[in-house]
């Protein structure tokens, strides 16, 4: 081996460890600093009768975007309070004729209403086409293109299945709504993907099943036979509820990423049912012990969990994703959803 050859050999082992790393997501806000925005949203939101809402939303948003860390860049939210606010007070002025309408001429509301509900998913797509749009990461900005057909399948169809079916189906619905949200995603003009199975959905379910089964079901019958264990089988029904809560939300969320992948890039979240279970406890008790103003700083411990769960492996450098031509996307559809409270 030449000397050139064995320099050429370390550089590209260097770059090869470089470029295929595990990278984790950080988020870096701090509670009593999200407070402070907090109060004041909701504060100039009230006293300007709603108007502030926009700016409120938009400085939230940012916040959050701007304190979320991935591989020492943070993301960022894009949307101008002015936009969000104009598609807003026409939502808000389609629901206060609706709501006229529907005193004086009922029979027309009604047929409204029928619209309505075939036009949420077109709302919906273009609630997602402008969230998407107004977040970006190193200067590209995401996408999503959703159709009509499948917006619709996801909303009525197979939730319809999945009622239909006793629950059978219902794993089912669950993926294909993930599916839809994934796949018409893309970061520039790459497009993720998502490979999680029925299996994968069913099992979960599965489990919780066998779990409220299992315990419940000696639980229920101690209680029937002991009327004076009826107070303790009442705290144990809440604990074991809640027990498969948490494994649902849990095992889902990390199926979710072990499924999701951006071109060769994959995903990865560890949450546990421990660790989980005792920031929402945590949360929930210091929310209640302060009357509410405890909520800012639930949200950002949430956060923080949630992304130091999660891991992004890479496959090649994070710099080589190519921004998504310019599109004029409105916020009239995300407005229609948070008004007609579809969204």
């Amino acid at each position: 081996m030449t000397p050139s050859s064995g320099i050429s050999a370390v550089q590209n082992s260097i770059n090869t460890t470089k470029e295929n790393r595990s990278i984790g997501f950080e988020f870096r806000g701090d509670g009593m600093e999200y407070f402070k925005i907090w109060i004041v949203n909701i504060l100039l939101t009230i006293v300007t009768l709603g108007i502030y809402s926009a700016w409120a939303k938009v400085r939230n948003n940012r916040y959050f975007y701007s304190n979320l860390y991935l591989d020492s860049d943070n993301f960022r939210y894009l949307a101008d309070p002015i936009t969000i606010l104009k598609g807003r007070l026409i939502a808000v002025a389609a629901l206060i004729g609706y709501y006229i309408m529907s005193l004086f001429l009922p029979i027309v509301a009604g047929g409204l209403a029928i619209a309505l509900l075939f036009a949420i998913p077109y709302f919906i797509n273009q609630s997602m086409a402008f969230n998407h749009r107004m977040s970006s990461y190193k200067n590209i900005q995401f996408r999503f293109k959703g159709s009509y057909g499948q917006a619709f399948m996801v909303i009525y169809v197979w939730p319809i299945l999945g009622i239909l079916t006793l629950g059978i189906l219902y794993p089912l619905a669950l993926l294909k709504a993930n599916e839809y949200f994934v796949r018409n995603s893309a970061y520039g003009t790459s497009k993720f993907d998502f490979n999680a199975t029925y299996k994968d959905y069913g099992m979960i379910f599965l489990t919780a099943i066998g779990i409220t089964i299992a315990v419940g079901l000696p639980v229920a019958l101690i209680a029937y036979f002991v009327p004076a264990f009826s107070v303790i089988s009442s705290l144990l029904y809440v604990a074991v509820y809640f027990a498969v809560i948490i494994y649902v939300v849990v095992s889902f969320t990390n199926v979710f990423y072990a499924s999701l992948g951006l071109i060769e890039h994959k995903f990865e979240a560890n949450l546990t049912m421990v660790a989980t279970a005792k920031v929402i406890l945590t949360n929930l008790f210091l929310t209640i012990i302060t009357l509410g103003l405890y909520l800012p700083a639930a949200k950002v411990r949430m956060t923080k969990y949630i992304c130091s769960c999660l891991t992004m492996h890479t496959s090649g450098s994070l710099d080589n994703f190519s921004a998504a031509e310019k599109e004029n996307i409105s916020a009239l559809g995300e407005e229609f959803g948070q008004v007609f409270d579809f969204a």
